[in-house]
């Protein structure tokens, strides 16, 4: 039988489009399916889209579509995304797709069976976004422990998967496999948070939304997201049925997924494999999160996120280099559109490009019909060649690794090594001397050869760059390009002239990119602001009721410079939803500079520590508060607040004011807590 190879990644949940953080796990997992594929394994790569749920049957209703039209329409941009991104995945599955719809209709009929389901009542803490229980020992300052956001109460008849009954067969896993959950901190996680201290059986049904897979033989109830979204590895080889791909495939031999996933991956995926005796994934990866600031900054360091743009701008092996290359797969790394260019510039068009540039015009210049036969071999340039040698070894013991940020270093090794050869021999000066047309031969020939050899090792990251590399050098694909012969020193051959190529990574001007990049963000911000300003008022509202001014209307986001007059307060107050509440973000940030706005005597500019970035906001409460009386609070923030442009500083949010006779008092903390703690 051939060698096989079954890589998965999570499937995404269709909510809204995805972002750069959701590519970061595509990416890497395409990376490792076309490493296998050109070692010659039989790969299986799948990815899809986890479509059911009670937050994705709101968001259709809200924009008043069926929840399929609403998954479908978000479904086709991820595919294009993937295309844009030269995602080769093998299959892509839906968790409405029939046949997956089937196959959890019969995983939970024989967990029922088996005894391993039962039906009783919940009662606990939900969680929405996360579509979570939780247990008020659970609770992490009464809200959600993975995503922080607010619980609700909720009580409802469901049925149950016997989780706990495999509490002692998954402790006995990670400690006779540590290779199961890489790397090992996340073991250590789920070993010492969870499984040590005791698992609760897992509720597995819901009656309080309809969209989703209805349970059997109890159709009210349909399957909760542990079962119809983590069989889906599964179910797309074909299970129920466990011949054809389920046989040749399964079991996966890599998972990769989010740490923020990784306990649903190792402890309730397993437990139900176990339940259904079928054999357990051979390793499940929890990769860091790539992040990102909020805000646009004085220069854009962290905004673009969007991969269509960022693709669109600097093409697509520019992002996958900078996904796999700039933070070791495991860690958490940042995000930058600075950073990003600076690797453009530095790695690929200095380096790279660069590098095979100069090989070709050197070539093309002295030898103009193409490299001779007679080389001198009196200068083995050691140093080089062995470097070279030895650099197929390098990338497969790091990629088997899944550390794709060390194999493309151990690559950029030779580039850089390479770079430098160029300096030391000085071609040059050995084309001035006709006796020394042998020894340039050499040089250019150990060039040639060390660039071919790159240029096959990067074919998992790059899926474009290959190819400009074996036109610029006269390349044929197949034997010189083969993964093999990259182990095999001295196969490039090109005696006849090289054609005429551009650039393969033009050098960018950062200064005038980042430039471009705040002038596309601050026209989104003022189509956004227009747009939202623009709104339609009732003519009758308008003309007899007065403004309702709330608390938080003097805060950061200061969006009129005066200060506003007293309102009459309505005999009565507008009732929301409880969703509606949840949809702005409170956060705690403690003041670390502040000034006056320049040609302003009502604004204050305050740099605000939120945790994980500073935020720039812009208040009217210069009458209230001087800049100093404000360094050092700890002030409430409106956190997803769309960005407004004030008196030309730009404001990312809104600091909560109570509105007095005397002015505005800022909303704080009775008690220091640490910086970008969550309100609510």
């Amino acid at each position: 039988m051939d060698k096989t190879f079954y890589i998965t990644t999570p499937i995404y949940y269709p909510s809204d489009k995805l972002h750069i953080g959701h590519s970061y796990t595509t990416v890497a997992a395409d990376a490792m399916a076309r490493y296998k594929r050109l070692q010659g394994f039989d790969v299986m790569f799948l990815t899809g889209t986890d479509e059911h749920g009670q937050k994705i049957q709101r968001k259709a209703e809200d924009k008043g579509v069926t929840p399929q039209a609403y998954v479908d329409h978000i479904v086709d941009g991820i595919k294009e995304l993937w295309q844009l991104l030269d995602i080769s995945y093998d299959r892509f599955i839906r968790t409405t797709d029939e046949d997956h719809v089937k196959a959890i209709q019969d995983i939970f009929q024989k967990l029922y069976d088996k005894g391993d389901i039962y039906k009783s009542e919940y009662e606990g803490w939900y969680c929405t976004p996360c579509e979570s229980f939780w247990t008020e020992t659970q609770l992490v300052d009464h809200k959600c422990p993975d995503c922080h956001r607010p619980v609700e109460k909720a009580k409802e008849e469901s049925y149950f998967f016997r989780l706990s009954k495999y509490q002692d067969a998954l402790i006995s896993l990670f400690e006779e496999h540590p290779d199961f959950i890489q790397p090992v901190a996340r073991a250590n996680e789920m070993l010492n948070n969870f499984l040590r201290p005791g698992l609760e059986d897992l509720c597995v049904s819901r009656t309080t939304f309809d969209w989703g897979v209805p349970v059997p033989f109890d159709p009210k109830h349909v399957v909760y997201v542990w079962i119809d979204a983590l069989s889906n590895y599964i179910t797309a080889l074909g299970y129920p049925s466990l011949t054809g791909d389920m046989a040749r495939y399964w079991p996966a031999d890599v998972q990769l997924v989010g740490k923020e996933i990784v306990r649903f991956h190792t402890i309730i995926w397993p437990a139900m494999l176990m339940a259904l005796d079928i054999p357990l994934p051979r390793q499940v990866y929890g990769h860091g999160w790539l992040l990102f600031k909020d805000g646009k900054m004085s220069k854009s360091k962290g905004n673009v996120i969007d991969p269509v743009v960022l693709c669109e701008k600097y093409g697509v092996d520019a992002v996958r280099y900078f996904l796999l290359r700039e933070v070791p797969f495991g860690s958490d790394g940042i995000f930058s559109n600075e950073a990003l260019i600076s690797r453009i510039n530095s790695d690929l068009a200095n380096d790279l490009g660069n590098l095979v540039s100069r090989t070709a015009a050197m070539i093309s210049k002295y030898f103009p019909s193409g490299l001779p036969a007679d080389r001198l071999a009196a200068h083995p340039d050691s140093e080089l060649v062995d470097l070279v040698r030895e650099l197929p070894d390098k990338v497969e013991a790091a990629m088997d690794q899944l550390q794709f940020s060390t194999a493309l270093a151990e690559i950029w090794k030779v580039v850089g090594r390479s770079n430098k050869y160029i300096d030391e021999t000085a071609p040059w000066v050995l084309a001035k001397n006709e006796s020394d047309a042998p020894r340039l031969a050499t040089v250019l020939y150990n060039l040639a050869e060390s660039i071919r050899v790159v240029s096959i090792l990067v074919q998992p990251f790059l899926t474009h760059t290959p190819a400009k590399i074996w036109s610029a050098l006269a390349i044929p694909p197949g034997e010189q390009t083969a993964w093999e012969s990259a182990r095999t020193y001295g196969l490039y051959q090109a005696a006849a002239a090289l054609p005429k190529t551009d650039p393969i990574f033009p050098r960018i001007d950062i200064a005038k990119e980042i430039a471009a990049l705040d002038a596309m963000l601050q026209a989104q911000a003022e189509a956004a602001a227009a747009a939202t300003s623009a709104a339609p008022t009732s003519k009758d509202e308008s003309a007899t009721k007065p403004a309702a001014q709330p608390a938080s209307s003097a805060g950061a986001s200061a969006q009129k410079d005066q200060t506003p007059a007293p309102e009459a307060v309505p005999e009565g107050v507008a009732l929301i939803e409880f969703d509606d509440f949840l949809k702005v973000n409170l956060k705690v940030g403690t003041v670390k500079s502040c000034e006056k706005v320049a040609g302003s005597d009502k604004l204050l500019c305050s740099q605000i520590d939120m945790g994980s970035e500073v935020r720039q906001i812009v208040s009217g409460i210069a009458q209230s508060y001087a800049p100093e009386d404000m360094v050092g609070k700890q002030v409430i923030v409106v956190t997803n607040l769309k960005p407004r442009k004030i008196r030309g500083a730009m404001s990312h949010g809104m600091i909560l004011c109570a509105t007095t006779e005397t002015g505005y008092k800022v909303l704080t903390v009775d008690a220091p807590v640490p910086s970008g703690s969550e309100v609510g």
